[in-house]
């Protein structure tokens, strides 16, 4: 099976969902390529291997650690790790009615990973009965790039998973010059707190946190995870220095808290959430400004404040005074913090059986709510 080139895809109107294996749902036409499908699937790769992978590309993403895989793996995913020299993908399969499985693989695969890799990635997924792969490239939108997906048979979806804007704050400098970098306000607002007794510190309240998300997510409409959610993610991420849980407290009371993670270089607020008390104190600020200091401790170099509306900035900055729905809500807390905005590649489908995917898309655009976290979160 060869899906190096567009060719080499799967023809949908030859695919039937009731096929009993994903390999019958392949179409094969020659390829004027190297016959890359002949190339022998290597064994799974174990955790403490590809954490060896990883620490020799310091610039892979946090979604791609082992920690990572095995957070998804405890609610409801399957996970296979792969590579070819320096190349690798941490791939997540979600098993589906029937026995198939949609593919995906977040902010990767890792290295350069076009063409060599590919076809492990193929076979992978055909072992796993994948009726579909979606992958989100850790790149900036590039056209160099996005031609190399669609030459090599992808096609960009209309879906992303994970938010595709984000705002990255640079941590080089010391901290004066990082507060310089910010909006006047936003550093009046660190200052406030403190002044108004506002403390950050490290928390273990799991539950605590739990009852915040749940508040916040009620309040302001999004998403949120089941309590086991979190604490699996602190338990991962937390002894391995990689994750730490903060709360805002006004005398022993939690007021706001979060979650930031690290990774190589790079550092990620994922998860927040505070209370309706006290906002007049400011704690939310303080609060990411002490996970800023965080991820400086750690020797990163820059600090993701993870999603914001998919605008250009002037649409952003013209519009986001009046308007609170979805991302919208929290840009202007975020812009404060001086970060860059960035666009990332977005979400590239690689469909092998057509009809399953046509209908898993249906279903997805029409279960879906607005502010839900996507497959990946």
């Amino acid at each position: 099976m060869d899906f190096s080139t567009p060719e080499g895809l799967i023809r949908g109107r030859r695919a039937s969902a009731c096929l009993p294996s994903i390999g019958a749902a392949f179409y094969h036409e020659a390829a004027t390529g190297p016959q890359w499908y002949n190339l022998r699937v290597s064994p799974v790769v174990p955790p403490p291997e590809w954490e060896a992978f990883l620490a020799r590309n310091p610039q892979a993403h946090l979604l791609q650690t082992a920690a990572w895989g095995e957070l998804k793996a405890q609610f409801g995913w399957s996970v296979e790790r792969i590579r070819i020299g320096d190349s690798g993908a941490q791939i997540l399969f979600r098993r589906l009615p029937l026995g198939w499985t949609l593919a995906y693989i977040p902010r990767g695969p890792v290295g350069n990973w076009l063409p060599g890799l590919l076809p492990q990635i193929d076979e992978t997924c055909r072992r796993h009965r994948a009726f579909a792969l979606v992958v989100e490239p850790d790149v900036n939108q590039d056209i160099s790039m996005e031609q190399s997906l669609l030459q090599h048979g992808f096609r960009p979806s209309p879906h992303p998973i994970q938010p595709r804007r984000t705002l990255i704050v640079n941590l080089e400098g010391d901290e004066n010059q990082i507060l310089g970098r910010m909006h006047q306000k936003t550093r009046y607002n660190i200052r406030l707190a403190s002044r108004k007794g506002v403390l950050v510190r490290s928390w273990d309240d799991l539950r605590g946190f739990g009852r915040l998300m749940r508040e916040t997510a009620a309040r302001d409409r999004f998403g949120a995870h089941a309590d086991e959610y979190y604490e699996t993610a602190y338990r991962l991420f937390k002894p391995a220095g990689m994750g730490e849980l903060l709360v805002a407290e006004l005398d022993g009371e939690p007021l706001a808290a979060l979650m930031v993670f690290a990774q190589g270089a790079r550092a990620w607020y994922l998860y927040g959430a505070s209370t309706d008390r006290e906002r007049n104190r400011m704690p939310t600020y303080l609060l990411q400004w002490e996970a800023i200091r965080w991820a400086m401790a750690r020797g990163c170099t820059e600090y993701d404040l993870w999603g914001v509306p998919d605008a250009e900035s002037e649409v952003l900055e013209a519009g986001f005074e009046g308007r609170g729905d979805g991302l919208w809500g929290v840009y202007r807390f975020k812009r404060g913090f001086g970060g860059s905005l960035r666009r990332s590649a977005g979400a590239w489908d690689r469909v092998y059986v057509r009809p399953l995917f046509r209908a898993y898309r249906l279903v997805a655009r029409l279960s879906q709510g607005p502010g839900e976290q996507g497959i990946g979160g």
